[in-house]
């Protein structure tokens, strides 16, 4: 049996009057555990209220598939007291980490203490509150560590494909260039006219600006490049099939090719194959230098983005394009949007800046495309409007996923409301986005939705913020 004692170790029975705690004691039920066993499963329902008189008892959240420790309580304690207030399945799991000792007080005879005494009414919601706050931190800091692993998951994705790109280009343009300096070099030993030279260096700077100014009708490629294979085998070039394709991007045609080889058809010297060799090699050497320049620009277009995206080195508050906010977002996501999402975009360009907290409006951005996202399971439409409205900007995020069922719409901003299974979701995203909205740019967000399509809508004021 629980005795008065034990409850008088806590501060929160402190305040019930001495026939109370007789009864608390009477009617609590004695729950001993050993180590390592379950007291209660994160997302069952609210039991009661637990009075630990030994032992320890971890806590722990599931995030992602893993149960992560987020505190403990060691004897004399009392918790379960929020899912008995909130009637809401349980926040946590509970289990034993060493042999426990706990009494469960029923939830309405906690109820009952609760309403007959205000003082232990206060006690008690100080306690939840400073426990939900808590846990909300706990999961606030996975949950920005979960954003900055999707952040980092989406970048590394794209950074893949343009660095493999340089990589590709400054181990292959080496051995090139080498070559390139040989066939030089066997060249000017053999003295050849000035004239001579300069139609070979005309048809190469000709091909160079092709390649760099994509001048070449790429429907025409194939057929150019049946061409000139047919004319390299007759001409007997070795390694004609690997000839062909360069010197086709490089918008060389057979007629360049009769004139500058006409004089070496009969030389049985290097000369005859070498010229064309160098032709196709500096096109080859080309289209390998602005592959990696293309890859390096694209390396910097998206470190830029991130930068951009995050408000390095700029101050907390500062004017903000929302359009560039919202792209900035969508170039980190753009692994996720390939496959079978199309974004459309309906922006009014006319907009001015927004004073905001930049990095922050980005998560809200974040939140919301994000969740669009999965809405619509890999295929569907994601549609971005911007407006204005009055002394707002108004920003909808529409998708065409399922939809939010009716009956949860309203409760769908709550802080650890979440229609996801338990460990896939925090039930803070959405509550970061009102927060963000309304607490630090006095703004509003609301939500529209049925099967097939939801909407977002955020309106940011115009004027400026004061400082939070």
């Amino acid at each position: 049996m629980l005795c008065i004692e034990d409850l008088s170790k806590l501060a929160l029975f402190q305040h019930l009057p001495l026939e109370r705690l007789h009864w608390v004691c009477d009617r609590a039920q004695k729950v001993e555990l050993a180590a390592g066993e379950t007291l209660v499963q994160e997302g069952a329902p609210a039991r009661g209220v637990f009075v630990l008189v030994a032992g320890q008892i971890g806590i722990t959240r599931i995030s992602d598939g893993l149960d992560i420790p987020i505190g403990q309580h060691k004897a004399p304690a009392v918790f379960g007291e929020t899912p008995v207030l909130t009637d809401e399945p349980m926040l946590v799991t509970l289990h034993a980490l060493t042999a426990c000792v706990t009494y469960e007080i029923a939830g309405d005879d906690f109820l009952t203490l609760l309403h007959e005494c205000r003082a232990f009414e206060r006690a008690v919601f100080q306690l939840m509150a400073r426990r939900l706050r808590g846990v909300e931190s706990f999961v606030r800091g996975r949950e920005k560590m979960a954003a900055l692993g999707t952040l980092a998951a989406g970048l590394a994705h794209e950074l893949n494909n343009p660095a493999a790109a340089v990589v590709h280009a400054l181990r292959d343009v080496v051995p090139a260039l080498a070559e390139l300096q040989r066939m030089n070099l066997v060249y000017g030993q053999r003295q050849i006219e000035a004239a001579h030279t300069q139609q070979w260096l005309q048809a190469r700077d000709e091909g160079y600006e092709t390649i760099l100014h994509d001048r070449l009708d790429l429907t025409l490629l194939s057929d150019r490049e049946e061409e000139l294979l047919e004319w390299l085998e007759a001409y007997g070039v070795s390694n004609a099939w690997n000839l062909a394709a360069p010197l086709s991007l490089g918008g060389v045609t057979v007629e360049t090719l009769n004139m500058l080889t006409d004089r070496w058809r009969d030389d049985p010297t290097e000369l005859k194959d070498m010229g064309v060799h160098w032709l196709a090699l500096s096109f080859d050497v080309m289209s390998m230098i602005k592959s990696g320049l293309r890859g390096a620009e694209r390396i910097a277009a998206l470190v830029q983005s991130m930068k951009a995206y995050s408000y390095l080195d700029q101050g907390v508050q500062q004017l903000v394009d929302v359009h560039q906010g919202i792209e900035d977002t969508l170039q980190i996501f753009s692994h996720r949007l390939k496959p079978g999402i199309e974004v459309r975009r309906c922006y009014d360009r006319s907009l001015p800046q927004v004073n905001a907290y930049g990095s922050e409006l980005n998560q809200v951005w974040t939140h919301l495309i994000e969740n669009a996202i999965e809405a619509m399971a890999g295929n569907g439409c994601l549609k971005i409007t911007t407006a204005r409205d009055g002394n707002s900007v108004c920003v909808e995020i529409t998708d065409s996923g399922t939809g939010i069922p009716p009956e949860i719409q309203s409760r769908i901003f709550e802080t650890f409301f979440t229609t996801k299974p338990v460990g896939k979701g925090t039930g803070l995203g959405l509550d970061i986005v009102r927060r963000i909205v309304e607490n630090r740019h006095q703004g509003t967000i609301a939500l529209e939705s049925q099967p097939g399509e939801t909407c977002f809508s955020v309106r940011l004021p115009l004027a400026t913020l004061k400082p939070t």
